[in-house]
């Protein structure tokens, strides 16, 4: 990380600029001098930092009076939140009853950029040395998880996915794009992804996609664990239990209707 002589002004900047944001949820509407005088700086200081702010839709300025307010940015990232905190509250309801069934771990995962974020786990009674999967960031096309999440996805992310490489992690990972393709088509056809020493050899996973109210896949819930205690032959059956589990998670937000 950089220590150099401007990164104290940055942060300065940053401090500024919430300061801002704290300002105007306070009082709702503010001006740039009134920010300025606030904030102890010149007003051209301060109106850089509102118009940082406004390019990210963070605040908004009233074409009539040239004040500022706060912008529909800060919905979309309240709104991004409240999200996956349901989700999360929402899966747990599901998710230890799937786990103790299958006996392996419970992940639930959503995407982020071009990869999964895992954003919860559920320890199954045969996970004995559990890897914590949660706040981690996986590549999407050696993981159920991933295959699920992008399936699912516009087909440009797919696009930029492939562009951006398909390395090798494992010894049965999927690097050629071609394969992947077909198999996110399959995933969409049967319901559920599998990866069995993809990720890391001897891990296997099966994953099926969580809705939200809209039908849009909003996250993706897996069962993973050894390959030896879940083998390819035993995926057809894990993701049985699997997809029950991620419809039920589905319903609890708020989707009722039909998949298929």
């Amino acid at each position: 990380m950089s220590n150099g002589p401007g990164d104290g002004s940055a942060v300065q900047s940053v401090d500024r600029a919430l300061t801002i944001l704290k300002l105007l949820a306070r009082d709702g509407e503010l001006g740039v001098s009134e920010m300025a005088a606030v904030l102890g700086v010149h007003r051209s200081t301060a109106f850089r930092l509102v118009a940082t702010l406004e390019s990210h839709d963070l605040v908004e300025q009233d074409s009539d009076r040239g004040r500022y307010r706060l912008g529909v940015g800060l919905v979309r990232l309240a709104g991004a939140t409240s999200a996956r905190l349901d989700l999360v509250r929402e899966s747990r309801v599901v998710t230890p009853a799937l786990a103790r069934t299958v006996g392996e771990t419970v992940n639930v995962a959503v995407l982020s950029g071009r990869e999964a974020l895992y954003v919860d786990q559920v320890a199954g009674p045969s996970a004995l040395q559990l890897h914590n999967w949660v706040g981690q960031r996986i590549p999407l096309h050696a993981t159920s998880n991933g295959k699920v999440l992008l399936a699912y996805a516009p087909a440009a992310l797919c696009d930029e996915v492939v562009a951006a490489g398909l390395p090798g992690l494992a010894t049965r990972t999927v690097t050629d794009p071609g394969l992947l393709r077909a198999e996110l088509a399959e995933v969409r056809r049967r319901g559920y992804a599998a990866a069995v020493d993809e990720l890391e050899d001897g891990l296997s996973a099966v994953a099926a996609p969580v809705r939200g109210a809209d039908g849009s896949v909003v996250a993706s819930l897996s069962a993973s664990g050894p390959t030896f205690r879940m083998p390819e032959k035993a995926i057809p059956a894990v993701a049985e239990q699997v997809m029950t589990a991620a419809d039920e998670v589905s319903a609890r937000m708020g989707w009722f209707g039909s998949t298929v």
